[in-house]
């Protein structure tokens, strides 16, 4: 009998209806000569630090760097019962082998082979490798099974990937949260994007805006001068063409054409779902995994842009299924399939498509998020299979008063691809901003025609800082950090920062750590954020290694490079990071949140306010103000914010209605700060003037 192990339940059942495994049991299908169970996503990962030696419980400088030299792995406390049925069924006496079928990814290879291992398993291994979950799909991937041989290097890489990321997450933020003494999460594909953030919003804070002129003649069109830093200049010219012929002095026409765009990999519908619908990056994949998982479409964390030839063969029915299954008309013209062919472009999975499953009705019944996001895919597809757009564009130069001006036209000759795109785009209510408007057609005009009457404005106008990222601007610069640094090595362009299936989980721990806060389709940094970018090294928040990091992890895949030399180099690293940092005194009040109230008389640091007390934010310091200070309970007064602020501005503070126990009386005094450098005390003044005034 063969065990299969999915990924989760819904693609278990979904192999199970195919095999015949039609009997329900507590935790796994039965039926047709298959055992069909699931993981539920990481049932067993990398042990945490305490596991090795107790006092890991305990954040301290002087255990770092923590290297383990033998790798422990635990299995996850929420999913120990669904960890014992697939034990159980991996040693059952009958089970002879099993399927891998997991997602066919480096990360679905890493969740089977830790639970398979952690099971105690030496049953035969074969893999299931399929990017559909069409029955079609399955009984071919079920025909073919692979050696489980063939993807040892994937795991590998799978495994050298999360012990990398455990040594740089668990030292870097550890240290760093010992250091500040605050929570600061360092990850080495995390802080490389958020220090993309803080250095755009850097940028847009540095930018000084810049006002230039421009002076533009109307003349039937509309031709613009060269941009002008002097308004005088600018009104001076408008003065001397306001009302003069202007001559032709060029007309020059060009053919163009704008290729359709390829298919879409998981990163760029991502990007187009934030930039069209605005869904988070995790919420597109959570569509599109919803979607794969009803047979709609094709694996969603592909890195792939083309298919296979074989994949191919069903793209002119996918493409009539297309046109009918969507909620608008559209025209389309000759399609040429080869454009989107190409196997050697091809890694793991082909490009996103939708399937043979996907009908109008069934389109229609779907939740809003996920029609939009298969929608998006099938107008894609008719995108990239159509010809090109041809247009025609027209440069001319006018000249008015021995002074240039310029304009531009253009005419859309064969709208080719771009008719489909604008069918969709008419369908939505809100339009996607354009960077620039595309010009219009000219009138038609020729070399040295003179033009008369022409009208004159000045125009005002400034320069721009860079954009605030989006999450679809993020995603773009994830994917492609580093890549002139690194274009000689292969594979980092596409890899970048991450990888399509991690990318969106990444932006999502930045935001629940407190580094990133969205606004409205923004993402910007938040003061934590911004200084943790401030205080780390380059070795920890470079774009540039990490993209070497990740383009090793490829090497290791391949075989060429072994998963052991790439991690000594991380360890080193490691252990660099934290030696470069023991005599630094760092400054913990960058990352406190609380307004400070004033400023410390021991060492100058800011002083905040906490539930008992008004402290200094460098705990070594010690200086404290007790809110329950004796001093002030007895003389029935509190030691408030006000009262605190003004002691530490001005040493002292006026304070009315102090009460005498010994007397039973009310007294006005000034109450002095009385710090020794150990105890902080207080000692009160008394107006000289008022008569019988004496020293309580």
């Amino acid at each position: 009998m063969k065990l299969v192990v999915a990924e989760k339940p819904s693609v278990a059942q979904s192999l199970a209806a195919v095999l015949g495994a039609k009997q329900k049991k507590q935790g796994y299908l039965e039926g047709g000569g298959f055992l069909v169970s699931w993981c539920v996503g990481h049932l067993v990962g990398l042990a945490p630090a305490d596991a090795y030696d107790p006092k890991y419980s305990e954040w301290t400088y002087e255990d770092l760097p923590i290297i383990p030299k033998e790798w422990q792995f635990t299995v996850d406390p929420g999913k120990k019962e669904q960890f014992k049925v697939l034990s159980d069924l991996m040693n059952r006496a009958d089970v002879d082998s099993l399927v891998c079928a997991t997602d066919a990814g480096r990360e679905g290879e890493l969740i089977f082979q830790l639970v398979y291992q952690q099971a105690g398993c030496r049953k035969p291994m074969e893999r299931l490798w399929i990017s559909s979950m069409e029955e079609d799909a399955i009984k071919a991937g079920f025909s073919a099974l692979r050696p489980s041989s063939d993807y040892d290097l994937l795991y590998a890489a799978a495994l050298c990937r999360a012990k990398a990321d455990w040594l740089v997450g668990i030292t870097g933020t550890r240290l760093f949260s010992t250091l500040y003494r605050r929570t600061l999460n360092v990850g080495r594909v995390m802080t490389p994007t958020l220090a993309l953030v803080v250095e755009r919003e850097t940028a847009i804070d540095s930018f000084k805006k810049e006002k230039f002129y421009t002076v533009e003649l109307d003349c039937g069109f509309s031709a613009v001068s060269d941009r002008m830093a002097d308004k005088k200049a600018a009104e001076k010219l408008k003065a001397a063409c306001a009302g003069q012929p202007a001559t032709i002095r060029s007309v020059e026409k060009k053919q163009r054409t704008t290729s359709p765009p390829k298919l879409y990999d998981l990163t760029s519908l991502q990007r187009d779902g934030n930039r069209l619908f605005g869904y988070t990056a995790q919420e597109v994949l959570d569509y599109a995994q919803a979607l794969y998982e009803k047979k709609l479409l094709t694996y969603p964390r592909t890195d792939s842009n083309y298919l296979t030839e074989d994949t191919a063969a069903t793209v002119p029915e996918l493409l009539e299924q297309s046109v009918s299954s969507l909620p608008f008309s559209v025209k389309v013209g000759p399609m040429d399939v080869s454009r989107v062919v190409d196997a050697s472009k091809v890694s793991d999975h082909h490009a996103l498509l939708p399937t043979m499953q996907v009908k109008q009705d069934a389109l229609a019944a779907l939740p809003a998020g996920e029609r939009n996001i298969l929608t998006l895919v099938m107008v894609r597809l008719l995108c990239a299979v159509s010809e090109k757009q041809v247009y025609e564009d027209t440069a001319v130069e006018l000249d008015c008063g021995g002074t240039l001006f310029a304009a531009k036209g253009r005419v859309v000759t064969s709208p080719g691809w771009k008719a489909v795109e604008q069918a969709f785009l008419s369908t939505l209510k809100q339009k996607p901003e354009k960077d620039d408007p595309e010009p219009t057609a000219l009138p038609s005009i020729t070399e040295g025609q003179s033009l008369s009457g022409c009208k004159a404005a000045v125009r005002e106008g400034t320069t721009s800082p860079p954009k605030h990222f989006t999450e679809d601007l993020l995603l773009s610069a994830m994917e492609h950090a580093s890549a002139e640094e690194f274009a000689e090595i292969k594979d980092v362009e596409r890899t970048g920062l991450g990888t399509p299936a991690t990318r969106a989980g990444v932006i999502e721990k930045l935001v629940r750590g407190g580094f990133l806060e969205r606004k409205g389709r923004q993402l910007l940094p938040t003061k934590k954020g911004h200084n943790l970018i401030v205080v780390l090294p380059d070795s920890i928040k470079s774009a540039k290694l990490t993209a070497e990091w990740e383009a090793s992890l490829k090497e290791v895949e391949r075989g060429e490079r072994s998963a052991d030399d790439f991690l000594s180099g991380i360890e080193q690293m490691t252990a660099d990071l934290v030696e470069s940092y023991r005599a630094i005194q760092a400054d913990t009040s960058l990352f406190d949140k609380r307004e400070p109230i004033g400023k410390c008389p021991r060492c100058g640091k800011d002083v905040v306010e906490s539930k008992l007390s008004f402290q200094c934010v460098d705990r070594s310091c010690g200086f404290t103000m007790w809110k329950n200070s004796r001093f002030f309970t007895d003389k029935h007064k509190e030691l408030t914010k006000a009262v605190a602020s003004a002691l530490l501005k001005k040493g002292r503070v006026k304070m009315t209605g102090l009460f005498s126990e010994k007397k039973g009386v009310a007294y006005d005094a000034t109450v002095v700060l009385d710090d020794t450098g150990k105890y902080v005390n207080y000692k009160l003044e008394f107006d000289q003037k008022k008569a019988g005034a004496k020293h309580e």
